[in-house]
């Protein structure tokens, strides 16, 4: 009875999702609609009351909201504004070099974000207008700023990364360094797609000229030189050891206080603004998060994780047959769920079949964050999507900014292939 309560459970939180109810809230109600009937209401509301409390205590789970503040001042006080500028005194001279100075400079804003969609607003709102202007066809210069925003959730410190070795008590650290390779691979796979379309279509991506530079170098690295700065500052001690996550979090948001005032560039306005979207991001995380670990103990309680893993364990897959369900699992929830919620409901069931296959946790998670990012730029969902419309709507409709995104899918998958066929692309910095 218990495991078959478990099935009806997973199969109405489908259900729920696909309608588009609130993740949170269609966890929390599955969960305690399950432990009501299995072991009757008040465990249910013992349940309720406690697995915020245990949820929340969890002192890792403090780098999030720290990390979001470090974003947020940055983009607010405006210390990532010469990305772009400095990606162009680079890559200028390149067929699409406006094009493949977006993509690197989401790159860079990626480090101080953790945010693929802060990344695709940011970048959206200088990029877009200068590539239209520069003769790129709208629907791809929209569809290469949706698709470099994802690399802002796969380069350190990304907040999906984070809440995953949370759930799955791993080393955050180890996770960031494996996601410093997939979104430098992801960047560069990109940047291959926009120089193929420029050779194959010069009336969608044109052959830019080298032309005089806008600005010299030594302007440009004066530019940059904060995002630089906190680089340094916390991802130096956070990989040396000398920080924990929690502690590179805390740093990189004083940092970045610290820069923005004493540039003159963080004034009351731009301050109360990084805390308000600070706060209200980190409480839609909280929020779903506590309704992840209810489904997760009433998914454990029932038995349906023990179920599947022995399901799995008797149908004896290879490791390709594997992760081809999976992927498939994943790209299939894409289209209808946001990040998160897809992560925290797949988690319960998937963590117990790789820890049975001694599949390596810190891949895992690397791989998983990519393949999420994917449904940022699949329709109908496609969150990035949405965003790049939102700051950038006057040059293209939803449908062309999706055929404009469609190409560079393709790269995605080619990515996805090579992390899942070498492995140690992800892991080759962990296993230093």
């Amino acid at each position: 009875m218990s495991v078959a309560t478990g099935f009806y459970g997973l199969i109405i939180l489908l259900v729920l999702l696909a309608l588009r109810v609130p993740v949170a809230l269609a966890l929390v109600s599955v969960s305690l609609g399950g432990m009501t009937m299995m072991f009757g209401w008040n465990t249910a509301i013992g349940m309720l009351s406690s697995t915020p409390y245990e949820f929340i205590a969890k002192w890792t789970l403090s780098a999030v909201p720290m990390f979001l503040l470090m974003g947020f001042v940055c983009y607010h006080a405006g210390l990532t504004n010469g990305l772009f500028n400095a990606a162009k005194v680079v890559f200028r001279w390149l067929p699409g070099g406006v094009a493949i100075s977006s993509i690197f400079a989401s790159s860079g804003f990626a480090a101080v974000s953790g945010s693929s969609v802060a990344c695709s607003a940011a970048m959206g709102r200088i990029a877009i207008p200068e590539m239209v202007k520069g003769g790129y066809k709208p629907s791809f210069a929209c569809g290469t700023i949706a698709a470099g925003g994802t690399i802002g959730a796969l380069i350190p410190p990304s907040i999906l990364m984070i809440v995953y070795g949370v759930f799955a008590q791993v080393s955050i650290t180890q996770v960031f360094l494996g996601g410093i390779t997939i979104g430098l691979l992801t960047a560069v796979s990109y940047c291959i797609v926009i120089l193929v379309v420029s050779w194959l279509r010069p009336d969608i991506v044109p052959r830019e000229a080298v032309g005089a530079r806008e600005v010299s170098p030594r302007q440009a690295l004066l530019e940059i030189w904060p995002v630089l700065a906190l680089g340094v500052l916390v991802f130096g001690g956070l990989f040396s050891g000398f920080f924990t996550a929690t502690e590179a979090g805390a740093v990189g948001a004083a940092g970045a206080i610290l820069i923005g005032l004493v540039l003159r560039r963080l004034n009351g306005r731009a301050m109360k603004a990084a805390l308000l979207e600070t706060l209200s991001t980190t409480s839609a995380l909280l929020i779903i998060g506590v309704g992840a670990s209810m489904f997760t103990m009433f998914l454990s309680l029932s038995g349906v994780a023990g179920y599947i893993t022995g399901a799995v364990s008797g149908w004896d897959p290879t490791y390709l047959e594997l992760m081809l369900v999976v992927v498939l699992i994943y790209l299939f929830l894409g289209l209808f769920m946001e990040p998160f919620g897809a992560m925290l409901v797949t988690l319960p069931v998937l963590l117990p079949i790789f820890e049975l296959y001694d599949v390596s946790l810190i891949w895992f998670g690397v791989l998983l964050v990519k393949l999420l990012e994917i449904g940022m730029i699949t329709p109908p969902v496609g969150m990035n999507i949405f965003v790049i419309k939102g700051v950038a709507g006057q040059y293209a409709s939803l449908m062309d900014i999706f055929r404009g995104v469609s190409t560079f899918l393709v790269a995605d998958i080619l990515v996805v292939a090579l992390v899942i066929f070498y492995p140690q692309i992800v892991l080759v910095l962990t296993s230093g």
